[in-house]
């Protein structure tokens, strides 16, 4: 999957990167067009909303409507979020492994990172799959479908899916053979850094929503 001593996270952050862009492009097509017809997309707890709320946040709609909040700032924000994230995640991965006794270098753990991170492509590229068959954006990604509210717990369950499994398991078994960890404690490094990488993106997203921005998601941050 990776090696110790050799960079080889180029290739998998490329391929992370590329999907990235599209799914931004085709996302950004269809709330386009939405736009264009007059449909909004309006909070899963809107009816609750107090008038001024539901009128500011319509307000905030029509004022990122252009191509520059459609295209321009999600694509930097998801770019950003992927590569600066991938540098966060791989030194709390190489953190943890340190604390527990690992053997592996930063090296390897920038490559486990990225390459751990694959299962996020495919992800990319089904929901990409998805929009363009179905001719509009994904409402309730991962298991937010079952959220009550557009709260912290939505923005939680957004990311959890068998690709944050898939992603997780890879991670386990990675860190576990490149730094020469038992499966148990490689399993709680990955838990903990997960959970904090997860809280963090849901707090983000959670002030993304609150301010009328992309819901564009991203493997890290």
């Amino acid at each position: 999957m990776s090696s110790e001593t050799r960079a080889t996270w180029s290739t998998p952050m490329i391929i992370l990167s590329i999907m990235a862009i599209l799914a931004v492009l085709v996302a950004g097509y269809f709330k386009t067009r939405a736009a264009m017809m007059g449909e909004v997309t309006l909070p899963p707890d809107w009816q609750y909303w107090l008038p001024e709320m539901q009128d500011d946040y319509m307000q905030a709609q029509q004022a990122t409507q252009g191509p520059v909040f459609m295209y321009v700032i999600p694509m930097v924000g998801s770019l950003t979020g992927l590569w600066l994230g991938w540098l966060v995640l791989a030194g709390m991965l190489h953190l943890g492994s340190t604390l527990f006794g690992g053997r592996g270098s930063m090296q390897s753990a920038l490559n486990l990172a990225a390459w751990g991170s694959l299962p996020f492509a495919l992800r990319d590229l089904l929901r990409v799959i998805f929009m363009l068959a179905s001719g509009h954006v994904i409402a309730s990604p991962g298991l937010s479908g079952f959220a009550s509210s557009a709260g912290l717990a939505a923005q939680l369950l957004s990311r959890m899916d068998i690709f944050l499994l898939w992603n997780f398991v890879l991670f386990v078994i990675g860190l576990s053979i490149l730094d020469g960890l038992p499966r148990s404690k490689a399993f709680i490094i990955v838990f903990i850094v997960v959970g904090i990488v997860m809280s963090a993106q849901a707090g983000l997203g959670l002030i993304g929503s609150g301010t009328g921005g992309s819901s564009i998601q991203r493997p890290f941050f």
